[in-house]
């Protein structure tokens, strides 16, 4: 009887399904698709006032390719962490490592992006 009560406190692992992960990738895309709006918008208003050829577009264009990098490391991080969840919780820990490896290198590449092209 102890054994039956034992099996019903037992903590289950978070499991993440198919539809998650989907759910993960779509708002991933959204977040890049807005990033990317976002980057023509602040680009098209620097011209505007400033002129195509002047330093603030240039620094508009750069900075917009920095989010939309950005917002697209957040997105596949997201995404790479709930395919984690869908494993086994003995090889979540590893593939949750993996991730963020991936991440912390996709935002180091996007800042070293950005500092190069704004010199």
């Amino acid at each position: 009887m102890l054994g039956i009560l034992d099996g019903c406190h037992q903590k289950a692992s978070p499991v993440a399904t198919p539809a998650d992960v989907a759910s993960a990738q779509q708002e991933a895309q959204h977040e890049v698709e807005q990033a990317q709006i976002e980057a023509r918008k602040d680009v098209k208003s620097e011209s505007k006032i400033m002129g195509v050829e002047s330093k603030d577009v240039a620094r508009a264009r750069v900075t917009g390719a920095f989010d939309v990098a950005m917002a697209r490391a957040d997105g596949d991080h997201k995404v790479a962490i709930e395919k984690c969840m869908t494993l086994e919780p003995s090889a979540q820990q590893s593939c949750k490592d993996k991730a963020d490896g991936d991440y912390q290198s996709a935002a180091a590449k996007a800042k070293a992006n950005r500092d190069s092209q704004q010199q």
